[in-house]
């Protein structure tokens, strides 16, 4: 009898077992979030690399971006400070960082970095969300001391023992909110009143110098977030070219994009989003984006997917029927050429500006060939900017603008813009052109990140005669 038992007893076990397998039950954890953030190690690994750059004696104090007003009572999505999320991973406002060269005993606690955060408040998480708290701040960030924000203004901490005092103050006016006793405001003013040198702008040149230098060089962590914000963007300009047409507008195009980007998991457009034809394509950043569409207009879209922080930049210039004119065919092919050109200059070793020297070479010469330019310093004329930036956290990214070395990632987007009234040919006129990829500098030379979206004239018509399954959704 009791064998029977025991046989039936652990035929039961196994079969709850095999079902609890299948079905998740309350005893079961399971994650509704992403997972791909990047890890408190790396956060504190570039904390430690910061100490590295500092010299003996020193701290280096830091923000969060402060909370801005849209109208009203209406704020804009918060968005936190790069410098402060690099160096902590956290998103939270009215938060302050401070990083010590070496150990200090404060308030009677040794220590080599502070965070100052939000206390845990339910009548106010229940309007705008959880909050870590110091317990949740201490958990989850790897911060050897974690206080309660408000705990600043009376922290006994002596500045004058540092022989250097680094800091970057927030940008633009911080809101004072009389509900918060250690918010943003409070604690800046109270950094005020403790560092008796914040009149010497050379001390933030001197941090954001240190930030800069960190930041350029991207781990492959960052990369692997920068790849998938550049395929999402690639993505949303594949859809883009295969459903439009005339009956479209601006707007609907920008609305096709960014239903892409939220679709596949971006958080936000890293920019607002250009998207700009016929006349609106000589505007560089040109953003209204409510003009109707028409046959023969020119069509420059300049996006990026923002994924976890880090943002992609990528632009193309596409027909809105589908062809190119003979003149706009003339004027894409010259910026390709360019743009090629710029991207081999992409090696390793070279000077920042000199994918923008080699693209301007070819720039300058094709419209003195045209006729459009008769000097070769006209150009300037129609093509008006630099042809790269840093790009990572921010979309023009930290960087030092010297020598490029493997793990940097810049853009490379010359163009050309010819607006009505120039003082050439009319049939070119309102002929606006960008081409713009996102270049990692590897040891064997330049990567382009970007390359899953058509690039030449006869791949952009080509998947432009291929419909897309957005078409319909989007008239």
């Amino acid at each position: 009898m009791r064998m029977r038992y025991s046989i039936v007893f652990l035929f039961l076990l196994a079969v709850s077992l095999s079902f609890s397998q299948d079905r998740p039950n309350n005893l079961v954890k399971k994650n509704n979030y992403e997972t791909d953030f990047l890890l408190p190690d790396f956060h504190a690994s570039r904390r430690n690399l910061l100490r590295d750059s500092m010299p003996q004696n020193s701290v280096a104090v830091f923000f969060a971006n402060p909370i801005r007003t849209r109208s009203n009572d209406v704020m804009y999505e918060y968005h936190q400070d790069p410098n402060f999320y690099y160096l902590t991973g956290f998103r939270e406002p009215h938060s302050m960082l401070m990083v010590f060269k070496e150990p200090r005993m404060i308030d009677g606690v040794e220590t080599n970095e502070i965070i100052f955060v939000r206390d845990r408040n339910p009548d106010k998480e229940i309007w705008d969300g959880l909050r870590f708290g110091v317990e949740g701040a201490k958990e989850r960030l790897g911060i050897q001391t974690v206080l309660v924000n408000r705990k600043f203004a009376d922290l006994p901490i002596d500045f004058t023992q540092f022989d250097n005092i680094f800091y970057i103050l927030p940008d633009g006016h911080v809101d004072d909110d009389n509900t918060e006793r250690g918010d943003l405001y409070s604690m800046v003013r109270h950094f005020k009143r403790k560092v008796d040198t914040l009149d010497d702008p050379k001390v933030a040149r001197k941090l954001q110098y240190y930030m800069n230098s960190l930041r350029q060089k991207k781990e492959e962590e960052e990369l692997a977030l920068m790849q998938k914000a550049i395929d999402i963007t690639c993505e949303a300009h594949r859809e883009l070219m295969k459903s439009l047409d005339t009956n479209f507008t601006e707007y609907m195009a920008e609305a096709l994009i960014e239903y892409v980007f939220k679709l596949r998991g971006a958080e936000y457009p890293g920019f607002p989003s250009i998207v700009g034809a016929g006349e609106n394509s000589c505007i560089l950043h040109y953003v209204t984006n409510r003009r109707m569409l028409n046959n023969g207009d020119l069509m420059v879209v300049d996006i990026g997917a923002e994924y976890h922080g880090y943002t992609a930049d990528i632009t193309r210039t596409i027909p809105v029927d589908g062809t190119y004119s003979e003149e706009q065919a003339i004027i894409y092919n010259i910026v390709f050429e360019a743009q090629s050109a710029g991207i081999q200059a992409c090696q390793p070793g070279n000077k920042f500006w000199d994918p923008h020297d080699a693209a301007t070479r070819v720039i300058q010469r094709e419209l003195q060939k045209l006729g459009i330019t008769t000097k070769r310093y006209e150009a300037r004329k129609y093509f008006m900017h630099g042809t790269s930036h840093y790009l990572g956290l921010d979309v023009h990214d930290a960087g030092l603008y010297g020598s490029l070395q493997p793990g940097h990632v810049i853009t490379v987007e010359p163009g050309i813009y010819i607006p009505e009234g120039s003082d050439c040919d009319p049939k070119w006129w309102n002929i606006g052109v960008r081409i713009e990829d996102d270049i990692l500098i590897t040891e064997k030379g330049p990567v382009n990140m970007s390359q899953s979206v058509p690039r030449s004239m006869d791949e952009i018509e080509a998947l432009m005669k291929v419909s897309s399954d957005l078409k319909d959704f989007i008239r």
